[in-house]
C-alpha cells in the first residue's frame, strides 16, 4: 500500500481479497497472508470511518453553535 492512505483503493483491495477467499481457489500457503492483509485493511478502513464521523460531528456541532 502507498504511503498515502486511500480509502477507496484500500476498499477495492479488501474486496479483491474477499473474492479470492470466497472462490476457494487460494493456496493454503497464501491463506494466512491474505487473511492478515484483510484484517489490516479492515482496521484501517474502520479507523478512517471513525475519524471522518468525528470530524463531521464536530463540524455540525460547530455550525449549530454559530447560529
Amino acid at each position: 500500500m502507498s504511503a498515502k492512505f486511500s480509502y477507496e483503493q484500500s476498499l477495492k483491495e479488501l474486496e479483491s481479497i474477499l473474492l479470492e477467499l470466497e472462490s476457494g481457489q487460494i493456496e493454503i500457503d497464501e491463506l494466512f497472508i491474505k487473511v492478515k492483509k484483510a484484517t489490516e485493511l479492515i482496521k484501517m478502513l474502520n479507523k478512517k470511518l471513525h475519524q471522518t464521523e468525528s470530524q463531521v460531528l464536530e463540524l455540525l456541532d460547530k455550525n449549530s453553535s454559530d447560529k
